[in-house]
């Protein structure tokens, strides 16, 4: 069992909708806004190899018109197995490393005007993130992204509604983290007002 590696979870959960390329899985994760986990080239291709020695993976090459040939990744028996059993499994929390609390931390330390144009940034970002995780989870719920059109290709229609829903909720999640810190963030500009 590969524990602790949420990155061949996230790419075996992604491959189990439907077989990839690195470069598609490589696409997919850099558009983290639209998902939860992310990942740069350089950890993407070494996990496959990885995976695919482990038997996870199994890597089918294409050839895509006379000549360029592609390497095509889709989950085995045995990385169905693996990713379910870590799907139902407890885990226990991540270690805090926050590098915006860390910062605020310290905000004592610097001239309140410096503070606040951090904090406001950061609102700004939790605001760009909330409206795009927003229109992610509605075009779930509509079940119109490409990711989910595939994965329910696999799955009885009856259940179509409910896997869209529990995608969505995620997003919800998301977007509700990014509201409390948003939130969280207005509430220390007030406090630096007040030193002032």
């Amino acid at each position: 069992m590969l524990r602790g590696m949420s990155l061949q979870y996230a790419l075996l959960g992604v491959l189990e909708a439907r077989p990839m390329t690195g470069y598609e899985l490589t696409r997919f994760f850099e558009a983290a806004p639209r998902w939860v986990w992310s990942a740069p080239h350089s950890q993407i291709y070494p996990a496959l190899r990885q995976m695919e020695q482990a038997g996870l993976i199994e890597g089918r090459q294409e050839i895509r018109g006379t000549k360029l040939r592609r390497m095509v990744y889709s989950i085995t028996e045995r990385g169905l197995e693996e990713l379910r059993t870590w799907l139902g499994t407890d885990h226990a929390a991540a270690p805090v490393r926050d590098a915006f609390f860390l910062q605020a931390l310290f905000f004592d330390m610097i001239d309140p005007d410096q503070a606040a144009s951090v904090l406001k940034t950061h609102v700004a970002e939790q605001e760009q993130l909330i409206a795009e995780w927003r229109a992610h989870r509605e075009a779930l719920l509509a079940k119109d992204t490409d990711l989910l059109k595939e994965r329910l290709k696999n799955r009885p229609p009856a259940e179509h509604d409910r896997i869209a829903k529990l995608k969505a909720h995620v997003f919800a999640g998301q977007i509700a983290v990014a509201r409390a810190r948003a939130d969280w963030a207005r509430e220390s500009l007030r406090l630096l007002a007040e030193e002032t």
